[in-house]
């Protein structure tokens, strides 16, 4: 085992807070995580500038997180619960609708999310995440994208609907630079073209 799974193997695992007031200091703590690893970026979060965020004292901060990698784990698993949930929503509208509608769908879910939750990229970029977990996560969002295709009117042709998943969540990959590109009326366009882009193609496909 190499030195980087085995220091994550013995460090201790976050405290759950059991009453009111510790659940609302932890929760104040992730959101204060949530904004300076969106600024800095992960690699320069530091946990003194979390806890001087959320007006709490380092001290406190250790108590739940005693390190800077649970905190984001943490957070970073909360924030794919969100998205999951988000995209699952869409399954409970997707009846009678097409497959550049669907898209559209989830195009649109995750760009918004994307921009609401700013923590989410320099989460999932870490390089001491682990490997296995975000293929995992990788596997789920894929998965919950290609239920949704399959349920599409008229059916996709057998296989497509995880092939379109798959564009999709590579499409994400534009969006996310897009994003960061402070030209917002460019952004905008752009992000609209490659909406157009995926409907009038899944349009064709679809028949």
């Amino acid at each position: 085992m190499d030195s980087q799974k085995s220091s994550k193997a013995t460090t201790p695992a976050p405290r759950k807070p059991q009453r009111k007031r510790g659940k609302e200091r932890v929760s104040a703590l992730l959101a204060a995580g949530a904004e300076v690893f969106a600024e800095s970026g992960y690699d320069a979060a530091t946990m003194t500038g979390i806890a001087a965020r959320a007006g709490a004292s380092i001290g406190s901060l250790y108590q739940f997180f005693p390190t800077k990698y649970l905190l984001a784990e943490t957070l970073h698993a909360e924030q794919i619960g969100v998205l999951l949930e988000r995209l699952g929503e869409l399954r409970t509208k997707a009846e009678g609708k097409s497959a550049a509608d669907l898209a559209d769908d989830v195009f649109q879910t995750l760009t918004a999310f994307l921009e609401s939750h700013p923590a989410f990229v320099p989460l999932a970029d870490r390089r001491d995440i682990d490997k296995d977990r975000k293929a995992k996560t990788r596997a789920q969002l894929r998965q919950r994208i290609t239920d949704l295709m399959s349920h599409a009117v008229p059916p996709l042709p057998p296989g497509k609907a995880e092939v379109v998943a798959t564009v999709i969540l590579q499409l994400m990959r534009s969006v996310i630079a897009l994003l960061n590109d402070r030209e917002q009326p460019l952004r905008d366009a752009v992000l609209a073209e490659l909406r157009v882009m995926l409907r009038n193609h899944l349009e064709k496909v679809s028949g």
